[in-house]
């Protein structure tokens, strides 16, 4: 099974080729929508990764990945600058989706 990345830069693009996973720049809605179906239909791809700014500008659509798709699995991940996130953004997203606080 493969990655796959959708990324809003380049060297996000090109440091995870080097590490053998393929992927895409987007910027517009419509390269989104279009890089989606692509991965959609790869059969092979298990995780796709998006770059926290994509989760951002584009959540709508990546939920509808998420909840609507058993494979791929998508995780969110820091582009070249790191998280933008607090840093216990986890601890705070687990309390959120159970109710228990940690």
């Amino acid at each position: 099974m493969k990655m796959y990345l959708i990324s809003d830069n380049v060297d996000t693009v090109t440091g995870m080729r080097l590490a053998g996973v393929d992927g895409c720049v987007v910027h517009e809605k419509e390269e989104l929508d279009k890089a989606l179906k692509t991965v959609l239909d790869m059969t092979d791809v298990a995780i796709l990764l998006v770059t926290e700014k994509i989760n951002a500008n584009f959540a709508k659509e990546i939920d509808v990945v998420r909840t609507t798709y058993k494979k791929p699995l998508v995780l969110e991940i820091p582009d070249r600058h790191g998280y933008t996130k607090r840093a216990d953004f986890i601890t705070a997203y687990i309390n959120e989706a159970i109710g228990v606080k940690l």
